[in-house]
């Protein structure tokens, strides 16, 4: 990799994170971003640092974000490293999701109507 003398843009950084996917909600095209699991994003010359706050304490992603992430963020300008740490405070709740997020993860009624009428079948 040649060495950039371009410094990395926060801005830029954070929608470049708009790239990657939790595993979890990749089929529903949720970023990293929208899931609002990232909580930071600081740059140290070529040295990118990410704060990540999971959605659950046995969250399976951070492993694969753990590669994910940096792969995304080093085909940057003037990216040469990036470290990933998970920070336990504050913590995640639904609030951070974005409203797209949100959209995509909500079910309308409709579509749960179906199954509140079998539940209630099998009650009777």
């Amino acid at each position: 990799r040649r060495r950039s003398n371009v410094t990395p843009d926060r801005t830029a950084i954070v929608e470049a994170l708009g790239d990657v996917y939790d595993p979890c909600c990749a089929d529903r095209g949720i970023s990293i971003v929208d899931m609002g699991v990232v909580e930071d994003v600081r740059v140290t010359g070529d040295h990118v640092d990410v704060d990540l706050v999971l959605t659950t304490g046995w969250c399976p992603f951070v492993a694969t974000m753990s590669s994910s992430i940096p792969d995304r963020l080093c085909a940057l300008d003037g990216v040469e490293s990036v470290e990933v740490h998970v920070v336990w405070d504050p913590v995640w709740t639904p609030e951070r999701l974005s409203p797209s997020a949100r959209d995509a993860l909500s079910m309308p009624l409709e579509e749960l109507e179906p199954y509140r009428q079998q539940r209630i079948a099998q009650g009777a």
